[in-house]
């Protein structure tokens, strides 16, 4: 056929075929940039050969007669009971018995609402797993369900304590009173964090030294608005839902408590709370995770706020000892960038967060969990990048970017708990994240979605919603991912080719080397269902260097700084994880990595306070570097600038940071 003259105009079966043809080809190379790239199949063989894991399961303490798949709710809640019930598993790891070791393993289980304390599958018998019993205290077993658990040392006594936080009360205090021995449940003992008596409904707690006074505090990360009656049967007033899905301010209060006093063997007075401390658009919202971290290097640490049906919030601290003080801070949007991939502007169901440098430049980044369900709801994960730039934090600017989508970190599932680690030891953090909410065999998500774009004022209303009840599904076949970052720079999902991409319900992630043998592992509490422990097995890891960071225990005077390669050797000071501390470690190659002794950032998991560094290819011996408050609330430095750097062979070390800046005592 021949072509037309193109000094007339085309007939119109050629205008039209042209054009029909363009569009083909421009939806073709639409689609083909669309796509993920992904590694190529050697690639991928390579990685997966660097990991394996062995799949053990965490007992439950309770025959499975007695456990429960769904909870008993407000009646007005009844319709939407599989909603209502799909939180409460919780897990944390930490030294509890003193052996030095985070081979202690906390599990809330929704299946029996107790909470247990075990050694670790995997690790020697030391003691028998015993479960915690609120005693003496005011406690209905009917309206209240255990939602999560904090390791840490709250009376300032140089023994682990556990915090368990709830829907349907305040958080209880188990504070262990007696050491030595073997561990059992006689030497806790329950106490009330708050004489309220109020009715909560807590997702998330987290520690730190937040007014730079060297004294732990507390963040109460509260959810369903206060003296709600959500899991009471037999109630006959009204219970409401959000107010919307973007903006909703009718949450419970996020709560703030200082630490005042050592007081061991007692909880009496060591807490006290402090309100007024932000705006009640803050203070109010529907919050599932928080975190704290030094992030602009003046050792007092910023706040994160994953929350529910609005804005997540970063606060820059500007405290001072006894003087809560913080501002929210807010990123920039850029003409190509969504409004709700700006700090401080999103409208997503944050349920999340971690801290790690990401890229390797020194700086801690923000790793966050959203709703990020194919054909469901898709948002986005966050992958908060620093920027470095910490003097905009005084003028209220956040110096971070979303990069999630470049880093192939912004889809999954349905997340909770999300933690960045490095579990070969190549120097390369992975990324691993709990997802899931309701398992089930009908697909409800048309009714979600439908839900999802009506009113605010049908949204408050349980009443008024499609039917959530058991047998409902919405994300139940989601697996826990685990990203690997490529030669390319984006991280890709490598469960499926690891034989961990079991569906499960899973909510909080706790990470620690239970083993002591360098390697990370890491446990998933799920849902209505078994939770796991996933003893790190590769036989291709590199070598690592572990560190637990001390400081003295109930304001005792300890001279010097002691690094040592036994904890015994410590010569038996009482101490407690030197929360907040911010750790570098200079690689022998010129490579610089930071971490920070964590407090329980995160939804229901909580990892070791433990700073862990994978090596990758450097050799030599590496240098290392600790900023950190004292028991007076002084900020110090070491080394100091005077003294040479000390350096560090791979290994395990137990760091005790004395009040005296003296040169550092030699490891064994």
């Amino acid at each position: 056929m021949a072509t037309p003259n193109p000094k007339t105009p085309a007939p119109v079966w050629y205008r039209k075929y042209a054009v029909t043809g363009v569009a083909a080809v421009l939806i073709v190379i639409s689609y083909a940039y669309s796509r993920y790239p992904q590694p190529t199949k050697e690639e991928r063989a390579d990685i997966v050969a660097r990991f394996g894991f062995e799949k053990l399961k965490i007992p439950a303490l309770a025959p499975p007669e007695s456990f429960k798949t769904v909870r008993e709710v407000h009646p007005n809640m009844a319709r939407i009971a599989s909603w209502i019930s799909s939180l409460g598993a919780g897990v944390s790891l930490a030294d509890i018995d003193g052996d030095g070791l985070s081979n202690d393993l906390c599990l809330a289980d929704p299946r029996t609402d107790l909470v247990s304390v075990q050694p670790a599958p995997g690790t020697p018998q030391r003691y028998e797993p015993f479960i915690l019993d609120a005693g003496p205290l005011p406690f209905d077993k009917e309206t209240t369900a255990a939602m999560g658990t904090r390791v840490g040392d709250f009376n300032d006594d140089g023994l682990a304590d556990v915090l368990v936080y709830y829907w349907g009360r305040t958080p209880i205090l188990y504070l262990q009173i007696v050491s030595g021995g073997t561990l059992s449940r006689d030497q806790f003992v329950a106490t009330e964090l708050t004489e309220s008596g109020e009715r909560w409904f807590t997702n998330a707690v987290t520690q730190g030294d937040l007014d730079g006074d060297g004294r732990v505090d507390l963040i109460i990360g509260n959810y369903f608005k206060d003296g709600a009656r959500i899991l009471d049967p037999n109630a006959t007033d009204r219970q409401y839902m959000h107010e919307g899905k973007a903006a909703a301010l009718n949450g419970g209060r996020n709560r703030f408590f200082l630490g005042v006093k050592s007081s061991p063997n007692s909880g009496e007075g060591l807490f006290k709370e402090v309100e007024n401390v932000l705006s009640d658009d803050i203070l109010l919202a529907w919050t599932l995770a928080v975190g704290t971290v030094d992030l602009d290097h003046d050792l007092k640490p910023e706040i994160y706020f994953s929350n529910d049906f609005g804005h997540d919030w970063l606060l820059h601290n500007r405290s001072t000892p006894g003087n809560l003080k913080f501002e929210p801070l807010f990123g920039s949007r850029q003409f190509t960038t969504p409004k709700s991939c700006v700090l401080g502007h999103d409208s997503f169901k944050g349920m999340g967060c971690d801290f790690a440098d990401v890229n390797g430049d020194g700086f801690l980044d923000i790793y966050v969990s959203n709703i990020a369900t194919r054909f469901g709801l898709t948002e986005s994960h966050f992958v908060w990048v620093s920027r470095g730039d910490f003097a905009m934090m005084k003028d209220g600017k956040a110096p971070y970017v979303q990069e999630s989508e470049s880093l192939g970190l912004s889809r999954s599932g349905w997340g909770w708990d999300c933690r960045f680690a490095d579990f070969d030891n190549d120097g390369v953090l992975e990324a691993i994240q709990a997802c899931g909410f309701v398992k089930g065999t009908v697909n409800r998500w048309p009714e979600l979605q439908s839900l999802g774009t009506s009113n605010d004022g049908i949204v408050s209303n349980p009443a008024l919603w499609p039917t959530f009840k058991p047998g409902a599904d919405l994300s139940g076949s989601d697996w826990n991912p685990f990203f690997v970052r490529a030669a390319d720079g984006r991280y890709y999902d490598y469960a499926p080719e690891l034989g961990m991409d079991q569906p499960m319900v899973s909510k909080g992630i706790a990470i620690a080397d239970v083993d002591g043998d360098g390697k990370l592992d890491y446990a998933v509490a799920n849902q209505w269902e078994d939770s796991y422990l996933f003893l790190n097995r590769s036989k291709s890891a590199g070598e690592s260097v572990i560190i637990s960071v001390l400081v003295p225990s109930g304001g005792r005077q300890v001279a010097g700084i002691k690094l040592s390669r036994s904890y015994d050797q410590l010569g038996g000071v009482l101490t407690r994880p030197a929360y907040g501390a911010m750790v570098t470690l200079n690689l022998a190659d010129g490579t610089r990595k930071v971490s920070h002794v964590d407090g329980g950032s995160g939804h229901s998991g909580q990892r070791s306070p433990d700073v862990h560094f994978g090596l990758g290819t450097s050799s030599g011996d590496s240098t290392l570097e600790v900023n950190w408050r004292d028991s007076l609330g002084r900020e110090r430095r070491w080394p100091e600038e005077e003294s040479p750097p000390e350096t560090l062979k791979p290994g395990r070390y137990w760091l005790l940071l004395g009040d005296a800046p003296t040169k550092i005592t030699e490891p064994n």
